[in-house]
């Protein structure tokens, strides 16, 4: 967890970039969002229920598991990444079914293994945290929770305990890439969510720009950028890692300069 620790300690917002595992030439793509200066990467774990999924990252998981990706070559893509970023934290992000049908310490065991420093699992609600969550911490690694506009004040102490790394805000109450929720709207509940923890608070879904990055990066902690890098992806094939650092850096950009 020090490496995520170190992406939120920076004097700006950290960019948190995702990616589907399997999608596309990952290495090479996930390179190229380093290169554009993501401080954190979510890779996602393809699934064929991906349920807060919007038609961006649908498609990517059904292209990757078309091209017969399973959870052994995603954590071999980890080990990888690892190996070529020391330093770079790396948040696996999927659900429930790949990450604990070999019982969760196996996962956990083979996510250290990789380099893991987070998951987040998107259908495992806090109520269940032990189906994951201490198998997790034991490894080191960071439970990573999900707050929404819907995640009311009785409901979020659960949210925030036992959640490390940083908490992924939901900015709309819907599937990713789709919508973009107000300004007022995340400010009130990054806010809100902030007096009820000291970890860093990222907002994602719907962030699409680097204007839309730039007025979050005013208000909380981190930003995430999903569908659009996705996109880019699925339009430009193996011309992508050009098109993905050019957008990250856009993004980087617009972060740093927000404050």
């Amino acid at each position: 967890m020090t490496r995520l620790s170190s992406a939120f300690s920076k004097p700006h917002p950290a960019l948190v970039c995702f990616l589907t595992a399997g999608d596309g030439d990952t290495a090479a793509n996930l390179d190229a969002l380093v290169a554009g200066g993501a401080d954190v990467i979510e890779l996602g774990m393809p699934f064929t229920d991906p349920m807060a999924d919007g038609p961006a990252i649908q498609a990517a998981n059904l292209r990757s598991l078309g091209a017969g990706t399973t959870t052994a070559d995603v954590l071999g893509i980890a080990t990888a990444f690892r190996q070529r970023h020391p330093d770079v934290p790396l948040v696996l992000m999927g659900y429930a079914n790949p990450m604990v049908r070999r019982g969760a310490e196996w996962f956990a065991a083979a996510a250290k293994d990789a380099g893991v420093d987070g998951v987040i699992c998107v259908d495992i609600p806090p109520e269940e945290d032990d189906a994951l969550g201490p198998a997790l911490r034991d490894a080191g690694i960071a439970p990573i929770r999900l707050a929404t506009p819907t995640t009311d004040d009785k409901r979020l102490p659960a949210v925030v305990e036992g959640s490390q790394g940083f908490l992924y805000y939901v900015a709309v109450a819907g599937i990713t890439g789709m919508q973009q929720a107000a300004i007022e709207s995340i400010e009130a509940n990054v806010s809100r969510i902030k007096r009820a923890t000291d970890i860093p608070v990222a907002v994602g879904f719907g962030v699409r720009t680097p204007e839309q990055a730039a007025e979050i990066a005013q208000v909380a902690d981190g930003v995430v950028v999903g569908s659009a890098l996705v996109e880019l992806v699925a339009e430009h094939g193996a011309d992508a890692p050009a098109k993905l650092r050019e957008l990250t850096a856009a993004l980087a950009t617009a972060i740093r300069a927000a404050r």
